[in-house]
């Protein structure tokens, strides 16, 4: 069920995910609000649920991880031993950052990152091939990143 969120909780959104690390006091002037009204309403929407955690934007080539992709993944059938098997593999490889599973032709997207193409070409024979679930995959490789990390606007 989605929590109601005033226009005040809005601007707390909006401020916490422009920067997180703005102290306290700081986030509340911005809102209008004192700083214990404002940890308060701050505390609230975590316990909702609708702060699910805080952390930082991490740039994946400064790091050496150059090298991005889209993988779209078909299974052989959804057995559900199988398919558990899939998730918790999926779940507990680094080079994954993201995995959806969707309607549409691939059952699983996955958002793959890796120090270069060899590596990739590593994940894909060492580790998403050797999946009993999977059949194929798809790979559509990411040329330039248009929009990353767009802000939650409630």
């Amino acid at each position: 069920m989605a929590v109601v969120l005033d226009d005040r909780d809005r601007r707390i959104l909006t401020l916490l995910q422009q920067d997180a690390r703005t102290s306290n006091a700081e986030l509340a002037e911005a809102v209008g609000m004192s700083a214990s009204a404002f940890w308060r309403r701050v505390r609230a929407l975590e316990e909702a649920g609708v702060i699910e955690r805080y952390g930082a934007v991490v740039n994946p080539a400064a790091m050496g991880l150059g090298f991005h992709a889209i993988v779209h993944v078909h299974l052989t059938r959804h057995d559900p031993d199988k398919l558990t098997d899939f998730i918790r593999a999926v779940e507990t490889n680094d080079l994954v950052q993201e995995c959806y599973a969707t309607t549409g032709q691939a059952d699983y997207h996955l958002r793959v990152l890796a120090p270069d193409l060899d590596a990739y070409n590593r994940f894909l024979e060492s580790f998403l091939f050797r999946l009993p679930a999977v059949a194929s995959a798809q790979t559509n490789v990411v040329l330039r990143t248009i929009k990353r990390d767009k802000p939650v606007r409630p």
